[in-house]
């Protein structure tokens, strides 16, 4: 029972107490929720998480309907320190826009996003938690450290070309009024494990397009459930607010670990408004190489902080 929850807790995941690495011996992918994590991958270690959807819009005041699919594909890559992560954003959307008097195609990358990622707090560096060898009831009252996320930052630039039918500046996807550019996000980042570790909650704080005539503001609350070994749920609310487009988006899903460095998953997604109300299902796949990595641990037993490094079996 103890080893399910560990590995468990490895899925979902959450760091060591023991270590200074954000490396777990089980895939940590973003997908399919929307919110970034706080921890990274760990020093060395590249990830790619991809995925495909499918999209239907319809607005009731323009009156125009989009349907059509998207590709998103993020890479992350370790560098440098073990908290430090850098990445890379894509987003591809192809769609037929129609209403009464006009019809037309457009496709691009929708949104192109590098930057990197900086674990500041980790509310389990340097703890271990000792159980009480005399009391059940102590090792299983609610722990206060749950409540101190661990916290990150995410800096980064969107990129986009002015005849992309996607910029930020196009308000409303009938009129051509494009201006590309390249514009700062920053995001805010926590991440609390809760219960016994199956639950997670992730919350993040958005500023984006922030140097545009349009920035945008928003959040994203993710909360993630283990069921077992190989399966986990979630359900996730976004919102972000812009003088081009407001809204909140409910969105649910699962993800399936096929081995300790690939998971697949599915998830659902719909607006709560009508201008435009927007539904769209996707599919996706996660990887991890980490041959190269090399665990850090914090060695207790002499007393003392030294860093000890071992490869990874």
């Amino acid at each position: 029972m103890f080893q399910n929850k560990f590995k468990l807790l490895l899925t979902l995941l959450t760091a060591s107490g023991v270590s200074y690495a954000q490396h777990t011996d089980i895939i940590n992918s973003n997908r399919p929720g929307e919110t970034m994590s706080a921890y990274a991958v760990g020093k060395t270690v590249i990830q790619a998480e991809v995925g495909i959807y499918g999209i239907k819009q319809h607005h009731n005041l323009l009156n125009y309907d989009a349907n059509g699919f998207g590709l998103d594909a993020t890479l992350r890559w370790g560098v440098f320190k073990e908290n430090l992560e850098l990445v890379v954003d894509l987003q591809y959307q192809n769609e037929k826009l129609s209403s009464q008097f006009v019809e037309s195609n457009r496709s691009a990358l929708k949104q192109t996003v590098l930057g990197a990622k900086y674990l500041f707090y980790d509310p389990f560096k340097n703890y271990e938690e000792k159980p009480n060898l005399f009391s059940w009831k102590a090792n299983h009252r609610f722990k206060w450290r749950q409540l101190i996320p661990a916290v990150s930052v995410f800096a980064g630039a969107n990129f986009t070309s002015d005849n992309n039918p996607y910029a930020y500046s196009n308000k409303t996807p009938l009129l051509n009024n494009y201006n590309g550019g390249i514009s700062p996000k920053i995001m805010l980042i926590t991440q609390n494990h809760l219960g016994d570790g199956s639950w997670v909650f992730v919350t993040n704080l958005i500023a984006d397009y922030i140097t545009t005539d349009y920035p945008s503001y928003g959040y994203v609350l993710t909360l993630t459930k283990g069921f077992n070994e190989k399966w986990s749920g979630f359900l996730e609310n976004q919102g972000f607010k812009s003088d081009v487009y407001s809204d909140a988006i409910v969105r649910g899903g699962a993800a399936y670990l096929l081995n300790e460095d690939m998971q697949i998953d599915a998830s659902i997604s719909s607006s709560l408004k009508d201008t435009p109300s927007i539904l769209y299902g996707g599919i996706g796949f996660s990887w991890r190489y980490d041959a190269k990595y090399k665990e850090v641990r914090i060695n207790k037993d002499k007393g003392n902080n030294k860093k000890s490094k071992s490869k990874k079996k």
